[in-house]
C-alpha cells in the first residue's frame, strides 16, 4: 500500500502505519487503535455493552412510548424517547455518556419501573457511557506533535466512527441535545490554544477532521 484509499478502514490505517514505519508500531498508538477495534464491533461482541442495551426493548418503557404494529407486523415505537448525550474528554479518554429525559430534565439517578422514564430500569454506572475510546486525548497531542498520516487517518476515523453511532442512536431516540466537543471540535479547540501560545511551531496545523 504506497497510500491511504480516500475512507480507509481500520484495517487500511493500521496496515500503512506498519509500512510506513518499518512495523515499528508507537504504544500510545496501539492504545486509540485498540479502543477503535472494540468500538467498531461493539454491536456485534458477545458482551452486553451499554449501547447494546440502551438499543434493547425488551427495557424500554413501552406504557409511555406507545407501540403499535407496522404492516410486515413488527412492533414500532409511537414516541422515540428523549436522550441527551454528552462527549466527555477526561485527562486521557474520550467516552459518549447518555442521560434519558424525565420532565425536560436529564436523569442522574437510577430509576426502577419509574412511569415517566423511558427505561423500565436505568443504571447510570452501567448503562450512562455507552463507550470509551482510551488514550485518545495523549494520541490528539502525540499526533499534532510528531503524527504522520496515518496518526491523522485515525483521528479522522475515530471522529467519524462517533457520528456514525449517534446517528445510529437517532433511528431510536429523540437526541434532544448534544453537549460537549466532539472529537473534531476538541482537535481544532486544542490547535487553536497552541496556536497562541509560544508552542506553536511544535504543533502542526490539524487538517480536516471532519472528513
Amino acid at each position: 500500500m504506497n497510500k491511504l484509499p480516500e475512507n480507509p478502514n481500520l484495517k487500511e490505517i493500521n496496515a500503512y502505519k506498519k509500512k510506513i514505519n518499518w512495523g515499528e508500531i508507537p504504544t500510545i498508538y496501539q492504545l486509540t487503535m485498540s479502543s477503535m477495534s472494540d468500538i467498531d464491533g461493539i454491536l456485534s461482541h458477545g458482551f452486553d455493552s451499554a449501547f447494546k442495551q440502551l438499543l434493547d426493548q425488551n427495557n424500554w418503557n413501552l406504557k409511555l412510548l406507545g407501540e403499535k404494529s407496522d404492516q410486515a407486523g413488527n412492533r414500532v415505537v409511537v414516541n422515540k424517547a428523549k436522550v441527551m448525550l454528552y462527549h466527555v474528554m477526561t485527562e486521557q479518554h474520550y467516552e459518549l455518556h447518555c442521560y434519558p429525559i424525565i420532565d425536560n430534565e436529564r436523569v442522574l439517578h437510577a430509576q426502577l419501573n419509574n412511569p415517566k422514564c423511558p427505561f423500565k430500569k436505568w443504571t447510570p454506572e452501567t448503562m450512562q457511557m455507552l463507550f470509551r475510546l482510551n488514550a485518545l486525548i495523549p494520541f490528539i497531542a502525540f499526533t499534532f506533535q510528531q503524527g504522520d498520516e496515518a496518526d491523522y487517518a485515525l483521528l479522522r476515523y475515530a471522529n467519524h466512527r462517533v457520528e456514525e453511532l449517534i446517528n445510529l442512536l437517532r433511528e431510536s431516540f429523540d437526541i434532544i441535545d448534544i453537549k460537549g466537543y466532539s472529537i473534531a471540535e476538541f482537535c481544532k479547540e486544542i490547535y487553536r490554544k497552541h496556536a497562541r501560545s509560544q508552542s506553536t511551531d511544535s504543533f502542526e496545523q490539524p487538517d480536516n477532521m471532519e472528513n
